[in-house]
């Protein structure tokens, strides 16, 4: 790992970045450097200002204050184009492909090699993608002649990082790269950046995983409200502090205690089996918040899944207030009385061309239609209430969802289910790419759907929240479940214990 203080130079400076948009100080006076050979991680809320400062160093916004520096020389971008011919790349979030073409096309847009004169050179263009694709380890599960719209998100990520470097870049941005790719993926990711890193690239790295910016960061820059508060160096910070330092509060107050009634069983299981999960039997009372933990694999989603009459039932038994219910699709579930947030909200929950109004109320506008016309002014009354109620950041409830941060869609969501108003209600990863503060307001609001007596079944992958927001955790393992604990006095280390146990010990 380089050492940063012994690179007098940096790559490249922000010196006094100010950025103003109408009503907001998207950056105030920012000054933060990158050196060769560095990853700096940048942390913060939505709206903190990591996004700005990024479009400021890709030339797609220009700085109402301060200056930019490449190697030592003050530098103005106006436009992207200029940022790339001195070697800086930013590579969003959404990866931009064009799905028609083909991955070498994506690759070499532009520039596709040529013979006698005009002709593309398919055979050296697919040749030279490929080549670009191995060497950084991506050959053996993309393929240059493959259709770019057929990449899953993670090969679509890869491409957008092997197209965006193919040339020699001295700085990289990567905008919260892992949201959307497994344990896996994320570590042939890591691996790639840490080939930059050899290589002497200076990396910005923008995560809310701040596991994952504490393994790999050399140092930690914290953005709030659009200032830089603090720069932290690996091995001198935690999560507690970084989440301080972000939000202004200890991370242990995003978890508040509270008193459970167990009385009343709202959800029971019995030998639940599919052809993914088998003889899973357990109970979730009213008022209940239950963890669902596990590795990747172990049948959590598919369980939820199950629940919500997308797989199909093999075998077993649900009760929903002690009432056997026949649960074949997702209606089915709906009447019986059970809610469920998917884990891709964007692709699974949400019409992201849609309005927060039409979102919110798609599952109840029976409810509230006379003679098939819905009463408008109940519906604006409901959905007034509920984003006031959920605190959504919205100009207004007309306003597309897709417009909305993470944490915002993420209400809506449970905006929805608020409205119908359910017996049980299935969360898979709720808080899944949403900031810090966003994710102290969904567990608070999970607690609060459990006061009002709805019963919970909590799936996360991150076991500090499964910890801080479940009265209960069953651990599945391989489709069965291997355990079950109160979450009061658990600890990580037993619940991975479980995760990685297998199903025939415990029997």
């Amino acid at each position: 790992m380089t050492d940063v203080l012994a690179v007098k130079e940096p790559v490249f400076e922000f010196i006094d970045i100010s950025k103003i948009f109408p009503g907001v100080q998207a950056l105030d006076h920012v000054g933060l450097e990158v050196y060769p050979g560095e990853v700096l991680a940048l942390v913060g809320e939505n709206g903190a200002g990591k996004s700005t400062l990024l479009k400021v160093m890709n030339g797609d916004y220009a700085p109402d204050g301060g200056s930019l520096k490449f190697r030592g020389e003050q530098v103005s971008f106006q436009s992207p184009a200029e940022a790339h011919a001195l070697g800086v790349r930013v590579i969003y979030q959404e990866p931009e492909i064009l799905a028609d073409l083909t991955v070498a096309e994506n690759i070499y847009m532009g520039e596709l090699p040529t013979r006698l004169g005009s002709m593309v050179d398919w055979n050296r263009t697919y040749q030279l993608a490929q080549a670009d694709l191995e060497r950084l380890g991506v050959g053996d599960s993309i393929s240059s002649q493959t259709k770019a719209g057929t990449l899953s998100t993670a090969q679509r990520q890869m491409l957008e990082i092997v197209r965006a470097v193919r040339t020699n870049a001295s700085i990289l941005a990567l905008d919260e790269p892992t949201s959307s790719l497994s344990e896996a993926d994320s570590a042939k990711l890591f691996d790639i950046v840490e080939q930059f890193r050899q290589a002497g690239v200076g990396i910005i790295y923008v995560s809310h995983r701040l596991p994952e910016v504490l393994k790999l960061a050399d140092r930690i820059a914290v953005l709030r409200d659009g200032k830089l508060v603090a720069v932290r160096k690996r091995g001198e910070t935690n999560e507690s502090d970084l989440v301080s330092l972000m939000v202004g509060r200890e991370l242990s107050e995003l978890f508040e205690y509270r008193m459970t009634s167990r009385e009343e069983v709202a959800l029971k299981v019995e030998g639940l089996t599919t052809y993914r999960v088998a003889d899973i039997s357990f109970e979730v009372h009213k008022g209940e918040v239950v963890g669902l933990a596990g590795l990747v694999g172990a049948g959590r989603t598919d369980l939820a899944k199950a629940l919500m009459g997308e797989d199909r039932l093999l075998a077993g038994k649900v009760y929903v207030n002690g009432k056997q219910v026949k649960i074949r699709n997702p209606k089915s579930a709906i009447r019986a009385g059970i809610g469920f947030t998917p884990e891709d909200r964007k692709k699974e929950a949400l019409v992201m061309m849609r309005s927060v109004r039409e979102n919110i109320t798609m599952v109840i506008l029976k409810g509230i239609s006379r003679l098939r016309f819905v009463n408008r002014k109940e519906e604006k009354a409901i959905v007034d209430n509920l984003v006031r109620r959920l605190q959504i950041k919205t100009p207004g409830v007309e306003q597309e969802v897709g417009k909305l941060s993470g944490g915002n869609q993420q209400k809506v969501v449970l905006a929805r289910w608020l409205a119908l108003g359910p017996d049980v209600l299935v969360l898979d990863e709720p808080t899944r790419g949403v900031d810090v503060g966003a994710k102290a307001e969904i567990y608070k609001l999970i607690h609060e759907l459990a006061a009002s007596g709805i019963a919970v079944l909590f799936i996360s992958s991150e076991l500090p929240e499964v910890l801080g927001v479940s009265d209960r955790i069953i651990v599945m393992q391989d489709g069965f479940i291997t355990g079950e604990m109160p979450a009061k006095g658990a600890t990580e280390e037993a619940i991975l214990r479980l995760a990685m146990a297998s199903h025939l010990s415990q029997a």
